[in-house]
């Protein structure tokens, strides 16, 4: 008797068959609609703006302050443009005049920020402030940063208050004051300079 014309062997194959296109039909439906979710968890990840504009400010700001200091450690300069207005001026972290203006300020952050790696800023006690009606506000927050500076695991304490003005619906940094508190660094090499204070957040 030949197997393949025994309409019972035939059957099973028959069923397998189905079976398995039936498993391979599911398996591309299911992949295809975790595809769609992934896609669309990440769109949603994106801020929109009919909604952002809905948050109350004090929250806009938070969030900003939050996206900010995200670009910061990053070093995506173009993101952190964004939450900083072109006519910024922040108090220098040395002894020195006033940074005015975006370009200087990316300069000097950038000339510090090339020194750091493995970069951690944490931010902590946020209080947030509105001027009554005239589209100004502030935030204080303290922040705790750790990286490997020139080289030397370092960490620092301090201070930050940035001040606010909302244009054209957005919440820009116009004035950024950031205080050093504490600072301390593993022992450098004898060859090793001294590591810098950390870049103004």
């Amino acid at each position: 008797m030949k197997l393949w014309k025994d309409p019972s062997i035939i059957r099973i194959a028959a069923i397998r068959a189905l079976f398995l296109s039936l498993f391979l039909l599911l398996s591309l439906a299911l992949a295809s609609t975790a595809s769609a979710q992934k896609k669309k968890k990440k769109d949603d990840s994106s801020p929109n703006p009919a909604t952002a504009s809905i948050l109350p400010d004090e929250q806009r700001i938070d969030n900003a302050i939050g996206e900010m200091l995200g670009a910061w450690q990053l070093g995506d300069t173009e993101k952190l443009h964004s939450h900083y207005a072109d006519d910024v001026d922040a108090v220098n972290g040395m002894w020195g005049p006033p940074v005015v203006g975006w370009p200087n300020y990316l300069t000097s952050y950038q000339s510090q920020r090339a020194r750091a790696q493995q970069v951690r800023l944490d931010r902590s006690n946020t209080l947030i402030r509105l001027a009554p009606g005239n589209g100004v506000a502030w935030a204080s927050y303290q922040w705790e940063f750790t990286a490997v500076v020139d080289g030397v695991p370092s960490s620092a304490f301090g201070h930050t208050t940035l001040i606010f003005e909302k244009r054209n619906d957005n919440w820009l940094i116009v004035h950024n004051h950031t205080s050093l508190v504490q600072a301390s660094q593993a022992a450098a090499p004898a060859a090793q300079p001294p590591a810098a204070t950390p870049p103004k957040p």
